[in-house]
C-alpha cells in the first residue's frame, strides 16, 4: 500500500481509556464498565476520518481468569455501546499472554499496533495513541505515533518520572483526548 493511500488511527487501550479499571481483573461483560463519554468520543474520531482499534493487555486469558470466549463477549458489549453512540471500533487486538512470556505482542512491544497497521492500512505518522499506563505511552512511542495519557485508569496523576517517555498530552479523559486530537 502506497503511503498516500495509509489511513490515520487512533488506537485506544481499553480498561482505564474505554471502561473502567479494575486491580481485580474485569472477568465478566457485566463487569465491563464504559466510561461516560468514551462511546461519543470514539464516534467524534470516527466522524473525523480516523480508523479507531483498541490495543490491550488481557493476561487474564493467560492467567486461566477468563477464557477468549468471554474476552469476545466482553469486546461485544463495548462495540454495542460505541455503536449504540454512532461510532465504530474496526478492530480489538489483544495480548493474552503473561508479562514473562516475552512475546512480542504484549505493551509496550508494538507487534499488536504492527498488526493493525498492516490489516487496516494506518500511517503512524499521522495517528494517537491513547492509554492509561506508561506501556501504553512507550508502546505508541515506539512506532511514531503521538501519545495521550488519560488519567482515568491506572495513572490518576501524571507522575513523569514513572515513563520512560513522555506522553504529547495528559488530559482527563478520553473526551478531552479527542478534543484536542480533532484540535491538532
Amino acid at each position: 500500500m502506497s503511503s498516500a493511500s495509509l489511513r490515520p488511527a487512533v488506537f485506544l487501550d481499553r480498561d482505564g481509556v474505554l471502561n473502567q479499571e479494575s486491580d481485580e481483573f474485569i472477568k465478566t461483560p457485566e463487569e465491563l464498565k464504559v466510561l461516560q463519554g468514551a462511546p461519543e468520543a470514539v464516534k467524534r474520531l470516527n466522524d473525523a476520518g480516523f480508523v479507531t482499534v483498541v490495543i490491550t493487555n488481557q493476561s487474564g486469558v493467560g492467567r486461566g481468569i477468563f477464557s477468549e470466549e468471554t474476552l469476545r463477549a466482553m469486546h461485544a458489549k463495548l462495540l454495542a455501546e460505541v455503536e449504540s453512540a454512532g461510532g465504530r471500533i474496526q478492530s480489538f487486538y489483544y495480548c493474552p499472554h503473561l508479562p514473562e512470556d516475552g512475546c512480542d505482542c504484549r505493551k509496550p512491544a508494538p507487534g499488536m499496533l504492527r498488526r493493525a497497521a498492516e490489516e487496516h492500512g494506518i500511517d503512524f505518522d499521522r495517528s494517537y495513541f491513547v492509554g492509561d499506563r506508561p506501556e501504553d505511552i512507550a508502546c505508541g512511542a515506539s512506532v511514531g505515533a503521538k501519545t495521550i495519557l488519560v488519567l482515568t485508569g491506572k495513572s490518576a496523576v501524571f507522575e513523569s518520572d514513572r515513563f520512560s517517555c513522555q506522553p504529547d498530552y495528559v488530559c482527563g479523559g478520553l473526551p478531552e483526548a479527542a478534543d484536542w486530537i480533532l484540535a491538532q
